[in-house]
């Protein structure tokens, strides 16, 4: 009798498919479960560039070359996210749910802007537009 074992021939296999096979599984099922939703912050009315339809009433914060602020007139001094929304809930509070009407300049920085959105948003403004000038 020859009971001498033979190691080399006995090495083990590692088998892939059910591995494969449950990971399958896992990403379907984290793919029916994702949400695809968008969240943003508030809406945006994007402003029609027709020179028949002028909104005179509301409220305009102008944006200059410079970054520099004004807000129905009156020059807004440091030009802060936290100075822009002070000015604007102060002129909210008189009339309530007025539209903001943004003039930015076409050479004004994009971080200006988004400084006076952001600005918009914690004053509380729910109607934002942006003037465009007709060609």
């Amino acid at each position: 009798m020859n009971f001498k074992h033979n190691r080399e021939s006995d090495e083990p296999d590692i088998n892939l498919i059910p591995l494969i096979d449950v990971l399958l599984v896992i990403l379907i099922f984290l793919a029916a479960t994702t949400s695809f939703n968008r969240l943003s912050q508030f809406d945006i009315a994007l402003p029609q560039a027709r020179a028949d339809a002028p909104i005179n009433e509301g409220l305009t914060l102008n944006i200059s070359q410079e970054g520099l602020y004004d807000l129905n007139g009156q020059l807004i001094a440091e030009g802060q996210v936290a100075d822009i929304a002070a000015a604007l809930s102060a002129a909210n509070a008189q009339e309530k749910d007025l539209p903001l009407i943004i003039n930015a300049d076409a050479q004004s920085h994009h971080e200006s802007v988004v400084r006076a959105m952001e600005a918009a948003r914690l004053a509380g403004f729910q109607r934002i537009s942006f003037a465009t000038q007709s060609p």
